[in-house]
């Protein structure tokens, strides 16, 4: 179990070290990874295809004699790429779970076998409730961590990447220059707040831990207390861990809007830059509508995994 130091930040060297020992965990069915790898990169071929097939679909539309049957095609072209992106990403979660469920499990146990490596003293002096939680809640981490870490940063980063790309070619230096400023924007003003909010999770989770292990040791020495009549000290103690628990969860629920709404002022103002560059170039007869629409799409796909970049960095 890992507690952070006063030096420690949510993505220092101690964060890395932990990817680094769950790497084994991962490679004892690599195939499977492998597997997941590919399913994750044909989901993002896919998604980044549809702004490209809904251009043409609006275009050919605008078109006086336009046959019906190329604008058919192109919306179950449509269809089928919305489908293989869903498709692919399910596949990858299905096999990708083996791995995750033996890694929490061989984890598990290794916990579990040293906390029996432990000395008496330590056993003697335990904190039952606030040692089973931080293992509960270390089990959802290693899930999270292995998901988030092989599919979102990965794949965001070669979303982020093909978009660029397309932009570049497409349209003009600008509209890449100004995607990926956006994004750098957006995800140092995650990290910041990401930051400040990660002290008051942890905060809450230390409170967390608090009243649950004066919960569990109070009762498990429930004939102690009934004997010397301390049922009310008892339930004063749990209700003001539960009242420093309540402010803190307070807290992080405020810094939750803070963050989203941070993240859809810089999300509403890269977009409202880009779309007035591709209206100016539709009025001057350099691009399409059809461009213009694929612009939009593309930004909106692009900032949907984004948005859970607080909660990657956290992990």
């Amino acid at each position: 179990m890992r507690h952070f130091g006063s030096n420690d930040s949510p993505a220092g060297p101690a964060d890395w070290r932990t990817l680094k020992l769950l790497l084994p965990y991962l490679w004892e069915f690599k195939w499977r990874v492998l597997i997941a790898l590919s399913f994750l990169i044909g989901a993002k071929f896919a998604i980044v295809s549809i702004p490209i097939v809904l251009k043409h679909i609006v275009d050919n539309l605008n078109q006086p004699k336009a046959l019906l049957v190329v604008p058919l095609a192109l919306l179950f072209g449509y269809g089928a790429l919305r489908l293989a992106s869903t498709m692919f990403a399910d596949l990858r979660d299905i096999v990708f779970a083996k791995v995750t469920q033996r890694a929490i499990r061989r984890v598990g146990m290794d916990v579990f076998r040293y906390l029996h490596s432990l000395s008496l003293r330590f056993h003697l002096e335990r904190q039952t409730g606030g040692v089973a939680r931080d293992i509960e809640r270390g089990a959802q981490g290693i899930s999270s961590l292995l998901s988030m870490v092989l599919f979102s940063i990965l794949p965001t980063l070669i979303e982020i990447g093909l978009v660029a790309g397309i932009l570049f070619v497409k349209f003009d230096w600008t509209f890449a220059a100004i995607t990926l400023t956006v994004v750098a924007v957006y995800v140092a003003l995650t990290i910041l707040i990401t930051e400040w909010r990660t002290k008051l999770r942890r905060r809450m989770n230390e409170m967390d831990s608090k009243a649950n292990t004066q919960a569990v040791d109070s009762l498990l020495n429930y004939e102690t207390v009934k004997y010397f009549g301390n049922e009310a000290f008892e339930a004063t103690r749990y209700d003001e861990s539960l009242q420093n628990w309540e402010v803190a969860a307070v807290k992080n629920q405020t810094s939750i809007g803070v963050l989203n709404v941070a993240q859809a002022f810089v999300i509403a103002i890269g977009i409202t830059i880009m779309l007035v560059m591709a209206s100016r170039g539709v009025v001057d007869g350099k691009l399409t509508v059809g461009d213009l629409v694929m612009v939009n799409a593309f930004l909106i796909q692009m900032f949907i995994p984004l948005n859970f970049m607080g909660v990657i960095y956290r992990q």
